[in-house]
């Protein structure tokens, strides 16, 4: 199989999977795919089971690659891996809507989620340079008055580490703040008069209204961007 042949197989089950992450993985040593006298990759089918083994190790248990790749030689060797301990999930799954975009619920959900800068770097699978430049750049930031760190900063560092893998680094990325900081100020204007209500419901309301234009907003800017793609 080609190599967006197997994407084709793994996105069913890890929409998050790119064609960056399966080379990331391969130049771990994690896959090892036959080249052709060309040089493509040819993937067999066991090539797509260990890349099945490994990201189900680190969406379900959030395996390191090292311990990863330690089970992966265990098998290779004939032996049993360990099974995983089961775990509590750290990273709550954004409840979307059916065509993938984020629901209202997205918006107002708060899982409480609190990593340290160490746990940040372990999990999001990044370096602290890029850690440092998307704090520079204002698109993360520890939770206010804390030194941790919340699931909004883990998903903004793994999708920057998913985008580096095409070239675009943190300093292209300031045009989403800015973008996102537009958008924050049209849903705030939307909600100030009914979070100014001084009835028992206000917040309630406020909170409710706060996702729906939200979620209308991304949906929105996901359509602008889709339909600019499709006409260049």
């Amino acid at each position: 199989m080609t190599i967006g042949q197997v994407l084709d197989l793994l996105r069913p089950d890890f929409p998050g999977v790119t064609i960056p992450k399966i080379r990331f993985l391969e130049d771990k040593g994690l896959i090892k795919p036959e080249r052709t006298a060309a040089g493509y990759r040819k993937f067999s089918s066991d090539d797509v089971d260990r890349l099945r083994y490994v990201l189900r190790m680190q969406r379900d248990h959030y395996l390191p690659l090292r311990v990863i790749g330690e089970q992966l030689d265990a098998i290779d060797r004939g032996l049993e891996p360990p099974e995983p301990e089961a775990v509590t999930p750290t990273v709550p799954v954004v409840a979307l809507g059916e065509d993938g975009l984020p629901s209202p619920e997205a918006f107002t959900r708060n899982d409480g989620l609190r990593l340290s800068r160490r746990e940040l770097l372990k999990v999001a699978e990044v370096d602290e340079e890029l850690l440092v430049a998307l704090e520079q750049y204002g698109l993360l930031a520890p939770v206010t008055g804390t030194t941790h760190y919340d699931t909004d900063a883990l998903l903004v560092a793994r999708t920057a580490r998913d985008l580096a893998a095409y070239g675009v680094q943190p300093r292209h990325l300031r045009a989403f703040r800015t973008a996102a900081d537009r958008e924050i100020g049209l849903v705030e204007q939307v909600i100030a008069p009914v979070r100014a209500s001084r009835d028992a419901g206000a917040r309630q309301r406020a909170e409710e209204t706060q996702g729906q234009v939200a979620a209308l907003s991304v949906r929105l800017h996901a359509t602008l961007v889709r339909a600019g793609l499709r006409r260049s």
